[in-house]
């Protein structure tokens, strides 16, 4: 069994988590793994720094002036927090349309103190409090810059979506008819290939100089560099991306997926790494990533100090005591295969 992180309560064992990691090189060398690397995975939200690229490839950022900060709450599942918010609604703005167009539904945002407000102040929820909804502005500047239909942006036959499909293909790697979609929980396609194929792409990401077409080379650093200079637009206040990513200095990126996906880049080795957790538990996956780094020699004695509450995540009763903890399990075999 590929057991990645076991829960205890007290002393004793009371849950395990199933997990998959595949790290890769820049050149689709696959240097470690654990559990099934070829494993078959909707990355949901990790796929987010591949769904913005043609945002710059298109020349959207440029006509609309989007700034670093502006792609990197593209690349975000982010708090809800009114910098989130506000930069949000200028995308939309600049490219001319209103918060309504946005089709990614709402939801409570994480950042609890600006629901309280809208409830002090009688006003209900709207789409630009969707963690998704920074992304989703900047699909509909693009629709709108390249004078395509924007209500149906979010339709996998949209042309938005098909140049989206395309530059995953590209990346990661993998034959774009043998991608298979599903519908991401704010109403985008979503993209199901091996996990290996997502950690190369990353891997390329951090070493984009690796990518044959020169414009999606520069989009492909223009959208890393937004990430880890603008780590609070990805995530915001104690969230694990931007921590993790004002923690390396610039040196590592990473995306949060839901159902316990991480995708995140070295560029100063160029390696990608992806992980899966098989039953979808949140509260395994960045224990896993961080042993990870840490068993591959990754900011030990530096950035992984600053991201200890992540490491082995306490386990509360219902008045706040710790009562257990979380902690992995697993070591990383060394493998010598292309998946090129």
């Amino acid at each position: 069994m590929n057991v990645v992180a076991n829960v205890y309560r007290g002393d004793q064992m009371e849950s395990s988590h199933l997990g998959h990691i595949a790290v890769v090189d820049q050149h689709g060398n696959l240097l470690y793994s654990y559990g099934n690397p070829d494993r078959l995975t909707f990355a949901r939200s990790s796929m987010k720094p591949l769904q913005a690229i043609p945002i710059i490839e298109t020349g959207t950022a440029d006509r609309y002036q989007l700034e670093p900060a502006d792609l990197s709450l593209c690349c975000a599942s982010h708090s809800g927090e009114p910098r989130h918010r506000t930069r949000a609604m200028s995308m939309l703005e600049r490219a001319g349309q209103p918060e309504a167009t946005l089709q990614c539904g709402t939801h409570v945002p994480r950042h609890e103190e600006s629901y309280k407000e809208l409830i002090r102040a009688g006003k209900p929820l709207t789409p630009v409090y969707s963690n998704c909804s920074g992304k989703h502005a900047g699909m509909i500047a693009t629709a709108t810059h390249m004078g395509e239909d924007v209500a149906s942006y979010h339709l996998p036959e949209h042309p938005v979506q098909q140049r989206i499909l395309d530059v995953v293909a590209d990346i990661t790697g993998y034959p774009r008819e043998k991608i298979t979609l599903g519908i991401d929980g704010c109403g985008v396609p979503v993209h199901r290939l091996p996990l290996v194929n997502y950690a190369w792409a990353f891997a390329k990401l951090a070493k984009p100089e690796v990518i044959d077409n020169p414009v999606r080379q520069d989009a492909a650093r223009r959208i890393v560099e937004a990430m880890v200079a603008h780590p609070e637009m990805v995530g915001g206040e104690s969230r694990y991306c931007t921590d993790l990513m004002n923690a390396f200095g610039g040196r590592i990126f990473g995306k949060a997926g839901a159902e316990s996906v991480y995708c995140l880049g070295d560029r100063e080795r160029g390696i990608g790494i992806a992980v899966k957790i098989e039953d979808g538990g949140a509260r395994a996956i960045y224990p896993v990533v961080n042993e990870v780094l840490r068993q591959l020699g990754i900011g030990v004695e530096g950035a992984l100090k600053t991201l200890h509450a992540y490491t082995n995540p306490p386990i509360t009763n219902m008045s706040g005591s710790v009562v257990g903890r979380v902690e992995t399990t697993f070591q990383l075999l060394k493998e010598n295969r292309s998946i090129c």
